[in-house]
């Protein structure tokens, strides 16, 4: 299964958005789907941060998730 994450951030004095497809696993999603999808985000988020590491006023405004249905014919 996967998820549609789009985070809000500001950095170096501007604020943008990215989003992106992340999978995750079912049996996760079906228990705690907004716990799965944090750590989806906050793993990728800690990826876009370290391009901006030498941001010191780096912060996360908002995230935002949905999941994608696959459907199959």
């Amino acid at each position: 299964m996967n998820i549609n994450i789009k985070v809000y951030l500001h950095s170096k004095e501007t604020k943008f958005s990215q989003k992106g497809s992340f999978p995750v696993p079912n049996a996760k999603y079906k228990e705690d789907p907004d716990w799965t999808a944090a750590v989806a985000a906050y793993e990728w988020i800690q990826k876009i941060k370290s391009s901006y590491a030498a941001s010191k006023d780096f912060r996360i405004d908002h995230v935002v998730y949905t999941m994608l249905k696959i459907l199959r014919s």
